[in-house]
């Protein structure tokens, strides 16, 4: 057996994958020809999943995301795990060793990963050490998980000042376990920062989606509709959570984290499913297609204020992300709407453009169009960093869009941006299910009859059922509503 302080390799492709490969490269030389070729031909069945769904007339996201699982890492493997996963995940591991208790205790190296870990302040090894030792001589009954967990709802504190932090320095029963979970939090949280390509051009396919919905909103039936989408949105996000918590608490987990973490991970809504689902039934521009876009943003402002309560339960409290940032970025908003009516409109129709001289005759696009162009995507860094800072860039997207949706009654706004990005959006958003999506539903975890029992009661609960009857008061549309409400992805 190698040793724990060896570097370890990836396993070894199977001999008859190893031949060939030397068989290719002996043909052709090597090269990324056959990398080339399988993208391609995952982009192609992705393609055809689209067409085939629009003939059936059924929506094309379920064909994606079931095209992305079966030709993915995951199963055949068509697009190679390089291309699927980000670096920090492929490079560096956070498996326990089965001797992690004995290199500990001789102070020899842990590897990359779990050293790494060592070396941060998210697992002060006195405390842990100090309460092993209590255990050990002082006679008391209390485990080292009674410990910990008591100085953790103390204020998470350790004798030194260091804060230990949900999910990656929360409290847990050993120093083995901490080092581990919070190793797999880091490495999750640098990938959400420099993620894989695929995952990078889903998530700019949602962003553009989400800015080109805004320029469908219409706010004069969001007037009418907008107070009761709002409490859509409330019951979406507390029957979820407190569903959730309490049949994870019934699976056996403990309520504080597990419970609370689970059912806030089930609230948000997902934008992108819903848009794409109005899009393609083109009833985005009816009153319930406005009640829902206004719900599912609203639903996706209260979980991330759910998402920062939750990370500042177990540390320090946040005063700025938990209170500060929701009132800043809702202000935000409403002055933001405030100029969609009164401000852009004015500015742009009646100084902006008549200030730009016209092109020859002839021109595809005209230099009005081309500063109209330029403009919004102007408005959509900005907004988004904005937001960004204030909790996620999808926020700062669909205000962005809804500035440019009264400048004409024709929507002129909205032609000239489909017209710059229809298919590159298109590209991006299938790219969005049937990869991005897709790659991330761990299969193999999925397979043991347990994980399928349980999920599924979770997914037919506080998943699907919560949501679909979030709306009893909305009419004959109630019920349309609930279901476009059910889906989860990028946010969650």
């Amino acid at each position: 057996q190698a040793s724990p302080h060896q570097p370890e390799f990836p396993p070894r492709q199977p001999l008859c994958a190893r031949r060939a490969a030397r068989y290719l490269d002996a043909m052709g030389g090597a090269s990324s020809f056959i990398a080339m070729l399988s993208i391609a031909g995952f982009l192609g069945m992705a393609w055809i999943a689209t067409k085939v769904s629009r003939l059936a007339g059924v929506s094309s996201i379920v064909l994606e995301i079931t095209t992305g699982v079966v030709l993915g890492p995951a199963m055949l493997g068509l697009v190679s795990k390089e291309y699927t996963e980000c670096q920090h995940a492929r490079h560096i591991d956070c498996t326990e060793p089965p001797n992690l208790k004995e290199l500990i205790a001789e102070g020899k190296p842990l590897g990359e990963g779990l050293g790494m870990i060592a070396n941060m302040d998210y697992c002060p090894k006195e405390q842990y050490m100090h309460h092993a030792e209590g255990e050990g001589h002082g006679g008391h009954e209390d485990s080292v998980a009674e410990h910990v967990h008591e100085d953790s709802d103390a204020a998470v504190h350790s004798t030194d000042g260091v804060h230990r932090r949900l999910s990656g320095g929360g409290s847990y029963a050993t120093y083995e376990e901490c080092l581990v979970k919070s190793c797999e939090a880091e490495i999750s949280h640098e990938c959400q920062l420099t993620p894989d390509f695929f995952t990078l051009i889903g998530h700019a396919g949602v962003a553009l989606m989400i800015f080109e919905s805004g320029m469908h909103f219409d706010f004069e039936k969001a007037g009418k509709v907008g107070p009761k989408a709002c409490i859509v949105a409330v019951f979406g996000t507390i029957t979820p959570l407190i569903t959730g918590a309490i049949l994870t608490v019934i699976y056996g987990r403990p309520l504080m984290p597990d419970g609370v973490s689970v059912g806030t991970a089930l609230a948000p809504t997902s934008v992108g499913i819903a848009l794409r689902l109005l899009g393609e039934a083109k009833v985005l521009q009816e009153d319930f297609g406005q009640a829902i876009i206004t719900a599912a943003f609203v639903d996706d402002i209260l979980s991330l204020v759910l998402f920062n309560v939750l990370f500042s339960l177990r540390g320090e409290f946040d005063l700025f992300a938990v209170v500060i940032a929701p009132i800043i970025g809702i202000t935000f908003m409403l002055i933001a709407m405030y100029g969609a009516v009164k401000f852009w409109p004015k500015f742009i129709n009646e100084f902006v453009l008549p200030r730009v001289p016209p092109k020859a005759p002839g021109a595809k696009v005209s230099s009005q169009d081309e500063v109209l162009f330029l403009m919004m995507m102007i408005v959509l860094v900005v907004y988004a960093t904005a937001t960004y800072f204030l909790g996620t860039h999808l926020w700062g997207c669909f205000i962005a869009g809804m500035s440019f949706a009264c400048l004409d009654k024709n929507h002129h706004a909205h032609h000239v941006w489909v017209k710059q990005t229809k298919r590159a959006t298109s590209w991006m958003i299938r790219i969005f299910f049937s990869a991005t999506v897709a790659f991330s539903i761990p299969v193999s975890k999925l397979l043991s009859i347990e994980a399928f029992l349980k999920g599924s009661l979770m997914g037919i609960g506080p998943c699907i059922l919560t949501k679909v009857c979030c709306a009893p008061f909305m009419g004959p549309a109630k019920f349309v509503i609930g279901w476009a409400m059910v889906g989860r992805a990028e946010f969650a």
